[in-house]
């Protein structure tokens, strides 16, 4: 279990990318509230999805415009899936893994 910061950093509808152990973990804060964790790096041509647009489904790379679903990594546009972690909200911190 890791923290991360703090929620408030994260505006609505909006990612940041966070150094976890050597890799880059995307933290999206959807419109509704909740969060998600993705692997940071696009596979396709290294695009940073932090700073993607989101909906409530799905991030799309602002390089090529590649899409994931934000709770499982699975592409939605025929490139490799991603990493999905666990994330949950711990009060205003941002707490990855179990």
């Amino acid at each position: 279990m890791t923290v991360l910061g703090d929620i408030r950093d994260i505006p609505l509808g909006e990612g940041r990318a966070y150094a976890v152990g050597g890799e880059s973990v995307a933290v999206f804060r959807l419109r509704d509230g909740s969060v998600r964790a993705l692997s940071a790096v696009c596979p396709h041509r290294g695009g940073p999805l932090a700073d993607g647009q989101i909906d409530l489904k799905q991030v799309v790379c602002p390089l090529h415009l590649n899409a994931w679903d934000l709770t499982t990594g699975c592409s939605l546009s025929g490139q490799p899936d991603l990493i999905s972690y666990p994330v949950r909200l711990d009060g205003d911190r941002i707490v990855l893994g179990e």
